[in-house]
């Protein structure tokens, strides 16, 4: 048992549209934006989560910098796979003899479809796991946010990730009602790259976008303590020239309003499917906000003055489906609700 033990690995994954996150005995051991950079030649893996990401819009005709995840859905198997290895990896880069074997818990959104299921489980095997469970991102999301998961009572969850929002009613270890809809953290992005293109008539790649999201995004037109405005430089698409155009939070709320409020519309409906006895509970305990977009200034209260239900952002939203992973990965055989 000790040299089986010894030989085999436990951990837990995050596999997002955006970051995947790997613990560890219950330590964060690798953090990195999920893109991967590959040279077309050889189909070998150049850099990999940071390294890649600064690589960027930065490539010459030999390399490509690939997101293996769209909406949460693996895009790219053979990216996928290269990126679960290369990351597992980086969490012992001495161990050069031996692959321990693995076992795994990975998340998956509550969507996901019988074929998308398969091509995480496949990729997470041909990375080395042995064993596989996976778990929907809702049900880690309140775990990591430390509800109680099994109890008879209702409790609701929004994750907003980089590929979709995931939104679900959990009781009994459970998912009662569950909605997934892809719009989320890139489409929030995506939504500022156009805007400025037609707005300030200004070119911006994905990471300015991402990096204007950061600074100044907001939910509301309104803050309390506002951002100062961010400024960005770029290409006239008229004249090619360098412009500067500083961004307010203000303009920034106006053109992610559309998009919010498709994520608005998603959470009313997964109410109304809510049945009532676990609706009261929603409304006495209130509604946990995770994922990346949680982050976003003013989101909470938006949602809380338009549904009439409190919202809470969870403590280090970012990181609250890896910590769900992680301790649904310790308690493998008591969860009924993980898939093999």
């Amino acid at each position: 048992m000790g040299l089986f033990s010894f030989l085999t690995q436990e951990i837990a994954i995050d596999l997002g549209t955006a970051n995947t996150i790997i613990i560890h005995n219950d330590k964060i051991v690798v953090d990195e934006p999920s893109i991967v950079t590959i040279d077309l030649k050889t189909e070998k893996l150049v850099a990999i989560g940071e390294k890649a990401r600064q690589m960027q819009g930065k490539t010459h005709s030999n390399l490509k910098t690939i997101r293996p995840l769209r909406d949460g859905v693996i895009a790219d198997f053979n990216a996928a796979e290269q990126m679960i290895r290369g990351m597992i990896k980086m969490m012992n880069p001495k161990s050069r003899f031996f692959a321990p074997s693995l076992r795994m818990v990975v998340c998956i959104p509550s969507g996901s479809t019988e074929v998308e299921i398969r091509a995480v489980r496949d990729s997470a095997e041909h990375a080395g796991g042995r064993d596989v469970y996976m778990i929907y991102e809702p049900m880690a999301a309140a775990i990591g946010i430390g509800l109680d998961v099994e109890a008879p009572e209702g409790n609701m969850v929004v994750d907003i990730g980089g590929g979709t929002t995931e939104i679900a009613v959990i009781s009994l270890g459970g998912l009662v009602t569950n909605k997934s809809i892809r719009i989320a953290g890139d489409d929030l992005t995506a939504d500022i790259m156009e805007y400025m293109r037609h707005q300030h008539n200004i070119k911006i790649g994905e990471r300015t976008a991402e990096e204007i999201k950061i600074n100044v995004g907001s939910a509301l037109s309104q803050l309390e303590n506002p951002p100062a405005d961010y400024v960005i430089q770029g290409p006239n698409q008229m004249t090619a020239l360098p412009i500067e155009v500083p961004v307010s939070y203000q303009e920034i709320s106006h053109c992610l309003e559309k998009s919010i409020t498709k994520i608005e519309t998603a959470i009313l409906s997964a109410l109304e499917q809510t049945p009532p006895e676990l609706y009261s509970d929603i409304v006495t305990r209130g509604i946990w906000l995770a994922g990346g977009g949680a982050l976003l200034r003013g989101l909470a209260k938006r949602f809380t003055d338009k549904i009439n239900i409190q919202f809470h952002v969870a403590e280090d939203p970012l990181r609250a489906v890896a910590r769900g992973t992680g301790i649904a990965l310790k308690n493998v055989n008591k969860f009924s609700f993980l898939i093999r």
